[in-house]
């Protein structure tokens, strides 16, 4: 992997700690981009605000850097970083007098609810990272971006029904991927 461009979607989050181990920067960059909506997410997710959300992460990926020779497996990266992230925010939530850790237990469901729907936002741009580009550039127009069908086709040089029958046919492989990488699909609608 050292001196080669690398196609880092292509590359499982295990490969990719393997790099970092081996002290490649490409490799910490990627890691960082792969995960840091998710330790932003679970930040705010505790309704740590602004400051406090960038403080967390921040020491995450410090300690990330600092303690990865430990993490026995390299396929638990993920749950090894929301657990890091989690314990973080709660000592943060702590250490703040004006902003308890909620003892209630509808607000711990509440939380509890956030971190599901984080979990599976996370599996989503996993299963996505594993589909062709042209699949993830279509889908990221018409989902992300909010472009019509008219719009994409324009862009794409495409008539607006193959935009739809792609969309379509990228979808279905995009529940495939999700399906093999975290259980159940999402309810119809929800991909």
């Amino acid at each position: 992997m050292t001196g080669t461009a690398m196609d880092w979607a292509a590359v499982s989050d295990a490969e990719v700690v393997r790099a970092c181990r081996a002290g490649e920067d490409a490799a910490w960059r990627e890691l960082v981009e792969r995960f840091s909506r998710y330790v932003y997410a679970i930040a705010r997710a505790h309704r740590l605000d602004e400051s406090d959300a960038e403080d967390v992460f921040q020491e995450t990926f410090t300690r990330i850097y600092e303690h990865l020779g430990r993490l026995r497996d390299d396929d638990a990266i993920r749950p090894w970083i929301g657990q890091l992230t989690r314990r973080l925010c709660i000592d943060r939530l702590r250490a703040a007098v004006r902003d308890p850790v909620p003892d209630d237990s509808e607000e711990r469901g509440e939380l509890d609810r956030r971190m599901i729907a984080v979990d599976e936002a996370v599996s989503v741009q996993e299963a996505l990272r594993t589909l062709s580009a042209d699949c993830r550039e279509i889908l990221d127009r018409f989902f992300c971006r909010d472009q019509s069908y008219n719009t994409i086709g324009e862009l794409l040089d495409l008539p607006p029904g193959t935009i739809a029958s792609r969309i379509s046919r990228c979808l279905g492989k995009l529940r495939t991927a999700y399906e093999g990488r975290s259980g159940p699909a999402p309810a119809s609608g929800e991909a």
